[in-house]
């Protein structure tokens, strides 16, 4: 399992005083309200940041870090994502899985295996997994109770039900 979570990318710096917009790749955009503390994925290191504010623009998040007062200092880690440890992750509920911990599960049907879960696209309605199966190719199966059966994320594998017209 993935020991950081990310939970936004800076898209790009807003205004002159070290605020970045950040675009969430969180469920629930409101948690940067309640995050104290993040950590800024440069490619090369790993750099805890403070933040200081927070305010809402569109679908982005405004985020200005304590220390950062200009935008010269900040303006290099645009498209560098911000990660949260698991202690600081949001709580999942019952059937609710991080999907970081998805990527890469091995897929089983009641025939045996068949494809290991590459993406996890999100619609309106419910997830979408993406499963590359060596018979079938690239298989989309609805995140839903009637095709999904199990999921051990300690095992890393996942049972499935394909519902007719998916494959």
């Amino acid at each position: 399992m993935e020991q950081y979570l990310q939970v936004g990318i800076i898209s790009s710096t807003h205004g002159i005083r070290g605020e970045v917009k950040v675009f969430p790749t969180t469920d629930d955009p409101a948690r940067f309200k309640v995050l104290k503390n993040v950590i800024l994925d440069t490619g090369k290191e790993q750099i805890p940041m403070e933040i200081q504010g927070v305010k809402f623009f569109k679908q982005f998040v405004i985020v200005k870090f304590k220390g950062i007062d200009n935008i010269n200092d900040i303006e290099k880690y645009k498209g560098k994502s911000l990660l949260v440890t698991r202690e600081n992750a949001s709580p999942l509920e019952e059937d609710e899985y991080y999907i970081a911990d998805l990527i890469g599960m091995t897929v089983f049907t009641e025939d045996g295996e068949f494809g290991v879960l590459k993406d996890v696209i999100e619609t309106g309605a419910n997830e979408v997994y993406v499963v590359d199966s060596k018979e079938h190719g690239e298989v989309l199966i609805p995140a839903i109770h009637d095709c999904i059966l199990d999921v051990n994320v300690e095992e890393q594998t996942m049972k499935v039900h394909l519902l007719d017209g998916l494959i």
